[in-house]
């Protein structure tokens, strides 16, 4: 089942890269904050690499000035994320995460079968955003789509 507004971040454990690879799990990254968790499909993808992660490194400031936590996952391994926000240039503070077996993708209920590109389990192009763990807003593109999850339209609803 699809997480809704209003349920809570299951409990996972996510990867990324701080001088070695290091865990965080959601209640550390979500509890007692305003968290925009975007995910995409992968990491050096075209949407994702053209258009998906420069929106939020372009207005990552903006999200901070009202007291936002960004973060960017993917179904990829940590290397990969840090070497993707690396190339993307992404700004300090800006969260590349990898849900390297889809835990949490699986739990929020956000898979998609990618197989037939050779990709297998991965998330769908989403953003949510949420308040001391709990999901307050939910942005879910449809396949092939990139129209309600980048870091301008995610703005707008906050802003809204």
């Amino acid at each position: 089942m699809t997480i809704q507004i209003g349920d809570r971040i299951p409990e996972v454990v996510l990867k990324y890269i701080d001088d070695g690879v290091q865990a965080i799990d959601t209640p550390t990254l979500f509890e007692g904050r305003k968290v925009v968790l975007f995910a995409v499909p992968g990491a050096f993808t075209p949407t994702c690499s053209e258009r998906h992660l420069p929106g939020f490194v372009e207005h990552f400031d903006r999200f901070q000035e009202r007291g936002i936590h960004v973060a960017c996952m993917a179904v990829n391994d940590p290397f990969v994320m840090q070497a993707w926000g690396e190339a993307q240039q992404v700004p300090k503070g800006l969260r590349m995460l990898s849900d390297g077996n889809a835990d949490l993708t699986r739990a929020l209920g956000l898979e998609m079968d990618a197989s037939g590109y050779g990709m297998g389990v991965r998330s769908k192009r989403f953003a949510l955003y949420a308040e001391d763990g709990i999901v307050k807003q939910l942005f879910v593109e449809a396949p092939g789509e990139f129209k309600v999850s980048g870091a301008e339209h995610v703005l707008a609803q906050l802003e809204g």
